[in-house]
């Protein structure tokens, strides 16, 4: 069942786009809140995400799940989507929603705005209050790295000529669609460029049967973190989702360690 979430405003004008929030307070008086950073074309209410926040209730913790405009239950256009735009609106549920000691939890795309978040933080002077990053199958800066080596020429044409292209996908029935703006702001939020000073622990979950991250890219990631306080976990038989319940374990589990 669908739970109802608050809806926040997030951008000007006519940028303006409502967002589909739903935070769970803490009741315990100690331990990191969680929030909840979906991938691409995903929602807060998939397996994982629900997961986490049933864990949060049953360990007293804050919990903040939300979709991204043009997911789920937020309003916006989907064809608008760009990683600024997303990292904008996720910065935007942490100001507003969250205090204290928090732990990203982002799953493929969610990866990246959460290093971008981090990033950000920094800048305000609040990068003390992330203290871990939780990572499942991340794919930092997907579209330079995994998806613009892989173009066909036809997929490039529509870039050029429609200003985006379609791509089947096993996740659900209709396809996936990647815009030319996506792929221009994605090189404007580049993560692995360099050193990613993190200043709280990492863990990277990754499965080395996943068709769409392929978990050298994850090892790329470790290379680019600082050497203490990174844990990479490799699943031998897990896909992109890592939904199953041995997965769901393993992530709470996860979770668990780094609130300790």
């Amino acid at each position: 069942m669908t739970e109802t979430a608050t809806q926040i405003e997030v951008g000007m004008g006519a940028d303006a786009r409502m967002i589909a929030v739903c935070h769970r307070a803490a009741t315990a008086k100690n331990g990191p809140g969680l929030i909840w950073l979906g991938g691409y074309r995903s929602d807060m209410d998939g397996t994982k995400a629900v997961e986490l926040d049933r864990y949060a209730g049953e360990n007293g913790l804050a919990c903040t799940r939300f979709d991204y405009s043009g997911h789920g239950q937020s309003g916006g256009d989907f064809t608008k989507g760009t990683i600024s735009r997303w990292l904008e609106e996720s910065l935007a549920v942490f100001d507003r929603f969250t205090d204290g000691p928090i732990i990203l939890v982002g799953s493929s795309m969610g990866g990246w705005i959460a290093i971008r978040m981090l990033q950000e933080l920094k800048k305000n002077g609040q990068a003390d209050r992330i203290c871990g990053l939780l990572l499942l199958a991340p794919a930092p800066d997907f579209t330079s790295e995994l998806h613009e080596p892989l173009l066909t020429d036809a997929q490039k044409q529509d870039l050029e000529t429609k200003g985006f292209y379609e791509e089947e996908t096993p996740y659900g029935p209709d396809p996936n669609v990647f815009t030319r703006a996506l792929f221009e702001d994605g090189r404007k939020n580049r993560v692995m460029t360099g050193m990613i000073e993190t200043g709280c622990p990492v863990h990277i979950l990754q499965g080395m049967a996943d068709p769409d991250v392929p978990f050298a890219h994850a090892l790329r990631l470790v290379e680019h973190l600082p050497a203490d306080d990174v844990v990479l976990t490799l699943v031998r038989d897990g896909d992109h989702r890592l939904s199953r319940p041995q997965d769901i374990d393993l992530l709470l589990n996860s979770v668990g360690r780094m609130v300790g």
